[in-house]
């Protein structure tokens, strides 16, 4: 099973990740650990893609988290079984921000690049209200799920999420 988790930051993606990674006993690849390096320095872009790419041919199941359009973000959607969609609220987003920040403050979240300590600041919180919002994503998640329609979960809530965990974890 390979399963591409994509949503608005904040909805739960790497949370979904390493849960279903768990129960299906398959390697998990979350994007932001693969952008950032220590100190929240980003990684170059041709070693990003070969990061990525690497994992996705070693690995014949897989959960891989993130948006990044840069990091063979088509070869995920084409070759994923599944495509969840997390699109939460903004305000539910915020909520999770907040409560992952007062458990990690001061850490680095197992999800994150080594050294990229948890923070929230006024830039982070205006990017989940609202500039990690525009327009032209909320059309990519749609053409996402236009192009792939029988592979493609959309989720807007912890309730639809909670559903969508009880029916995949295997018995």
């Amino acid at each position: 099973m390979k399963i591409a988790i994509l949503g608005y930051s904040g909805s739960g993606k790497s949370t979904l990740a390493r849960e279903l990674g768990e129960c299906r006993g398959i390697p998990v690849l979350h994007l932001d650990s693969v952008r950032f390096l220590p100190r929240w320095k980003e990684r170059e872009p041709a070693e990003e893609r070969r990061i990525v790419s690497d994992f996705m041919d070693r690995n014949e199941n897989w959960v891989i988290d993130g948006n990044y359009s840069s990091m063979c973000r088509e070869r995920r959607l084409a070759e994923a079984d599944r495509i969840v969609l997390l699109l939460f609220d903004r305000f539910s987003c915020l909520r999770r921000v907040v409560r992952r920040y007062r458990e990690f403050r001061g850490q680095t979240r197992p999800d994150m690049g080594d050294g990229c300590i948890e923070k929230l600041d006024a830039e982070f919180v205006r990017w989940v209200l609202y500039k990690g919002r525009t327009r032209a994503r909320r059309q990519n998640y749609a053409r996402i799920a236009a192009q792939y329609p029988e592979k493609t979960v959309i989720l807007r809530n912890q309730r639809e999420l909670t559903r969508f965990l009880q029916e995949e974890k295997p018995i």
